[in-house]
């Protein structure tokens, strides 16, 4: 990608899992690397080769003051934000009856406020340029429910609703807005879910994977972080300009059935 058609994308939850293989994808691709997340990333030095294109703002999303200071520091590094990818997030299991509701705030502030503060707070530029790209990463649980994650749930059908507003505004001018919605990707916060599934319910971790979390699946695998990064690559090309609006799903076949 030449300098002077060089675009910047601001990543959510960058240091690890889809953040991380989105991060890698976008700097390999040419683009100017704008990331956040709680924690720094154990990889810094992957972008050491052009650390002209690249900036890190450890920040937490459930604080709303600190959605204007991520884009603020993108911009005055790089002079505008083109792509936006929301995708940080959390999980916690438990039956709604028992579910912290100070556990509910923050998902909801980190999965939905957050998205929407950081495109609202990206939007001007986007109108200004005539171009913008905004993927939120929701979840198989943007279309479909399951038990004790009330909180996550929630949030993450609300993105979908946030997607399809802002892809009716967006549209004449020049920004598109999409949303992806895997099912379980091979992830440290799979790994986890897997982890502590295998101890509550005294089977193997194997058997977690293969009759718990892809019971659903008609392929019976994990996604790769990879499968993810492709079709976000895709949704913020020029070859997509039409694609706005749309939930796209990498389910597995979850939802065919």
């Amino acid at each position: 990608m030449l300098k002077t058609q060089q675009k910047t994308v601001l990543i959510t939850g960058a240091a690890s899992g889809i953040g991380a293989e989105l991060a890698d994808a976008f700097f390999q691709a040419g683009y100017q690397l704008a990331l956040t997340d709680l924690d720094e990333p154990a990889r810094l030095t992957v972008f050491s080769s052009r650390e002209q294109d690249f900036c890190f703002v450890q920040a937490d999303l459930a604080d709303e003051s600190a959605c204007r200071e991520i884009v603020n520091q993108a911009v005055d590094r790089f002079g505008s934000i083109d792509i936006l990818i929301n995708n940080a997030g959390f999980q916690h299991v438990s039956p709604v009856e028992n579910f912290p509701e100070e556990v509910w705030h923050k998902m909801i502030a980190v999965m939905l406020t957050a998205p929407f503060l950081l495109t609202k707070y990206v939007w001007s530029g986007m109108k200004k340029n005539g171009w913008g790209r905004i993927v939120n990463i929701g979840s198989i649980h943007s279309q479909v429910a399951s038990l004790n994650k009330v909180g996550y749930i929630s949030a993450k059908h609300g993105l979908i609703g946030l997607t399809k507003t802002t892809a009716l505004e967006g549209g004449p001018l020049g920004i598109t807005v999409n949303a992806i919605c895997p099912a379980y990707v091979r992830t440290p916060l799979v790994e986890n879910q897997i982890e502590a599934q295998a101890e509550a319910l005294g089977i193997s971790k194997e058997a977690v994977e293969r009759d718990v979390l892809l019971k659903s699946a008609a392929t019976g695998k994990l996604i790769e972080p990879s499968e993810i990064s492709s079709l976000v690559l895709y949704l913020c090309s020029e070859n997509a300009k039409s694609v706005t609006g749309a939930s796209w799903n990498i389910d597995c076949g979850w939802t065919a059935q």
